[in-house]
């Protein structure tokens, strides 16, 4: 493949995450995604710094990678022309911020080249009120206390997921005085029955292929990194469940999911409801190893029993939607409980999620 069409290909998968960006409410990532796929299109210096990237394909996110590399060095207060039109710090989007955006990464291609070979790390603590609702439907069923896996898990802030406060239209699930509040996220609310259910969580583990340790300096302004700067929302979210993490000590391994769950699930835990849950992880997944990953679930689930039964909870995109799908084991089969936008919020309950 000639360098013209890595370029090319390259500026599309930016085009592609601007119209995203456009519809998940980012209006400043929205309107500089296309000025970079230009700039790139055309051998430009953002190309340059995302030449190791060439050929990759859409799931390694090469624009979010740009992005959360830019914003890193915004929060870091190394590109402070480019922190007065970001939200984040305190500025104010402004016409001619391309250009602004543009110097910097001129001015740190170096930096940007390294940083872009990291894959993107967004521990969106909002997709905790869209997987809400199956761990409840967990709780309800099982009537036992719950054991979380969770692959995927970034820092582990959804591994909290039980310290937080969900409010929508007279529904709340959670203790009144949480130090997160997650406050109108429901287009139709989770039966009133679940806002009723108790929950003992026994114990939460997490598994990632790059860990973030959310206890350091350096692991919370990668987070922040990778969370768009015009959504305050969820950059104040994200602090709030910083700080529930570092008082928790959730623990995440560095382990390949698979490999991971296979000791996991080895042996049988009577007494508990393990949920195994992930949100916006299986794309990463080449098609060999979801498969692998689907059949290791499905032959735990076959082992499952009433005393020891087994939940897999997922917020994942399929047919151009997000959406909560959950199976208990032993059970019925798979269950759509939700459809969510990608970062949670807004979530619309289904007719058969009870």
């Amino acid at each position: 493949m000639s360098v013209g069409t890595h370029e090319t290909a390259m500026a599309d998968l930016f085009r592609a995450q601007a119209d995203l960006c456009g519809q998940l409410g980012s209006p400043l990532y929205a309107g500089l995604l296309p000025r970079c796929a230009d700039d790139i299109a055309a051998g430009g210096p953002l190309w340059t710094a995302l030449r190791d990237l060439a050929g990759c394909p859409a799931d390694a996110y090469p624009a979010l990678r740009l992005l959360g590399s830019v914003h890193r060095l915004v929060l870091a207060g190394q590109a402070p022309a480019l922190a007065a039109h970001y939200p984040s710090v305190g500025g104010s989007p402004g016409a001619d911020v391309w250009p602004v955006f543009r110097s910097v990464v001129i001015e740190h291609t170096a930096t940007i080249a390294t940083l872009v070979r990291r894959p993107p790390q967004t521990n969106e603590v909002g997709r905790a009120a869209s997987l809400l609702g199956g761990f409840l439907q967990v709780a309800r069923e099982t009537g036992l206390p719950l054991r979380l896996l969770e692959v995927g898990a970034s820092a582990g802030l959804n591994l909290s997921w039980d310290r937080y406060r969900y409010e929508s239209a007279g529904w709340a699930w959670g203790a009144a005085g949480a130090p997160l509040r997650l406050t109108d996220v429901y287009v139709d609310t989770p039966p009133a029955a679940l806002a009723d259910v108790g929950v003992d969580v026994v114990e939460r583990l997490g598994c990632d292929l790059s860990p973030v340790d959310v206890s350091s300096e350096d692991g919370e302004l990668t987070l922040r990194s990778y969370v768009w700067p015009d959504q305050l929302d969820r950059i104040e979210r994200l602090r709030s469940a910083i700080r529930i993490a570092r008082a928790m000590s959730v623990r995440v391994e560095q382990a390949g999911a698979i490999d991971w769950l296979k000791q996991r699930l080895a042996a049988a835990r009577p007494g508990t409801a393990t949920v195994v849950f992930h949100s916006i992880v299986l794309s990463y997944f080449d098609t060999a190893g979801r498969r692998e990953f689907e059949r290791l679930l499905a032959d735990a689930g076959e082992l499952a029993t009433a005393a020891a039964p087994l939940a897999w909870l997922s917020l994942e995109r399929h047919d151009g939607r997000f959406e909560v799908r959950l199976r208990i084991w032993p059970g019925d089969g798979e269950r759509l409980l939700a459809v969510t936008g990608g970062h949670g919020p807004p979530v619309r309950w289904l007719a058969d999620a009870v």
